[in-house]
C-alpha cells in the first residue's frame, strides 16, 4: 500500500483526506515514481473548488513533483529506475508513489534537489513561456507583475531583470514588497486601488507593453488601463476568482489592447517543447538566474493546511509538501 491525499468531493479544504491506496503497476510507456517532494500550486485549488473540472471523483489532485524512478513498464525509453526526475502536468501528484507517463519527465541535473525542482519546475516553465513565447521580452521593456512575490511572480521579476526589462511588481504588503525588490522588482506597488495612476507615474505617461496578472477577477480591469495602446494582456491565473464576461469593446476603447489566457499544458504539449523549457529552468537555476524561494514546507498528509495558508496569502515564494 501507499498513501494519498484524496478527495470524494469538492469543496474546501476539509474535503481532502490522507487515505492508504493500492500501489500502482506502470504499464507501457510508463514509470512508477517515488516521491520525494511535491509542488503546492494555485490551480490545485481551482480543482479542489471544483471551478477547474476533475475526470471523476475520488480524485487525487497536484500536478507538480520530484522524485526517483522505481519501476518502468515495457517500451519505456526516457528513464530507467533510479534515475531522478521532475514532473509538471499530470493530475495526482498527492501521493508518495504514483504512476506518470515516461515522456512527460524531465531529468534533473546533479546540483538540483527534488525539493527545488518540485517546487519551482511548473512555476519556472510558466515563466519561461510568458516571457520568451506569449510576450518576447525585450532589454528596456518594462512590465508589470502582479503577485509579485508569489511562486510564478518572483521568477518572473528574476528572469525578466536578468534580460534587461524594468519590473513593477504588485504585492498585497509592505513585506511582501521587500522580497519583491530583493529578487528583481524595479518598482513595487502594494494594492491595487490607485495602481493604474501608478504605473502612470513610473512610467511618465507610456504604461506597459504586457501585464502579466494571476490574480483575475480583482485586477482585470486595473490591468487593462495599465497597458499602452496595442499591449497585451496576459491573464494566466484566477487567485481572486474567474474573469467575468465582459464587452471586447473594452480593448479596443482603451487603445486596441490584446488578450491572452496561455496554458502550460499547451506550451508543453510537444516532448521537444517540455524538455527545452525543463532544461532552461534547470540552467537558470544552476546559473543563479533563478534563486528559487522554498519558503513553506508542510507534511503531504497537511495538505489542507498548506492550501489555507495559500487560500490566506500567508505564503511567500514556492511552498512544497512533503511525503
Amino acid at each position: 500500500m501507499i498513501h494519498a491525499v484524496r478527495l470524494h468531493e469538492t469543496g474546501g479544504p476539509e474535503v481532502l483526506k490522507w487515505e492508504a491506496v493500492p500501489r500502482p503497476e506502470p504499464g507501457p510507456g510508463q514509470v512508477l515514481l517515488h516521491q520525494e517532494a511535491i509542488g503546492l500550486n494555485y490551480i490545485d485549488i481551482y480543482y479542489r473548488t471544483g471551478l477547474y473540472k476533475l475526470p471523476a471523483l475520488p480524485a487525487v489532485i497536484g500536478q507538480e513533483g520530484a522524485g526517483i524512478v522505481t519501476a518502468v513498464g515495457p517500451d519505456v525509453t526516457e528513464v530507467k529506475p533510479g534515475d531522478r526526475v521532475a514532473y509538471a502536468g499530470p493530475l495526482g501528484a498527492y501521493a508518495t508513489d504514483r504512476i506518470l507517463p515516461a515522456d512527460r519527465l524531465v531529468p534533473l541535473p546533479e546540483g538540483v534537489s527534488t525539493r527545488v525542482a518540485a517546487a519551482v519546475l511548473l512555476q519556472g516553465m510558466t515563466a519561461h513561456y510568458l516571457i520568451h513565447r506569449t510576450y518576447k521580452l525585450q532589454k528596456g521593456d518594462t512590465i508589470l507583475v502582479h503577485a509579485a512575490a508569489g511562486g510564478v511572480g518572483l521568477l518572473l521579476c528574476q528572469w525578466a531583470a536578468h534580460k534587461g526589462a524594468q519590473v513593477i511588481g504588485v504585492v498585497s504588503s509592505e513585506a511582501k514588497a521587500e522580497i519583491a525588490r530583493a529578487h528583481g522588482a524595479s518598482h513595487v506597488v502594494v494594492g491595487y486601488g490607485a495602481l493604474p495612476a501608478e504605473v502612470k507615474r513610473i512610467t511618465q505617461g507610456a504604461m506597459v507593453p504586457v501585464v502579466y496578472d494571476s490574480v483575475g477577477r480583482d485586477t482585470f480591469f486595473a490591468s487593462l488601463d495599465c497597458l499602452a495602446p496595442l499591449g497585451l494582456m496576459v491573464s494566466y491565473g484566477n487567485a481572486s476568482g474567474p474573469v467575468p464576461p465582459f464587452e471586447l469593446s473594452a480593448l479596443s476603447a482603451r487603445g486596441s489592447l490584446f488578450i491572452t489566457r496561455p496554458t502550460l499544458a499547451t506550451y508543453s504539449a510537444k516532448r521537444a517543447d517540455l524538455l527545452h523549457m525543463g532544461r532552461e529552468v534547470m540552467k537558470a537555476i544552476q546559473s543563479g538566474v533563478l534563486q528559487p524561494r522554498v519558503q513553506q514546507e508542510f507534511r503531504l498528509e497537511d495538505a489542507a493546511e498548506a492550501h489555507r495558508a495559500l487560500e490566506a496569502r500567508r505564503t511567500i515564494g514556492s511552498t512544497v509538501l512533503v511525503p
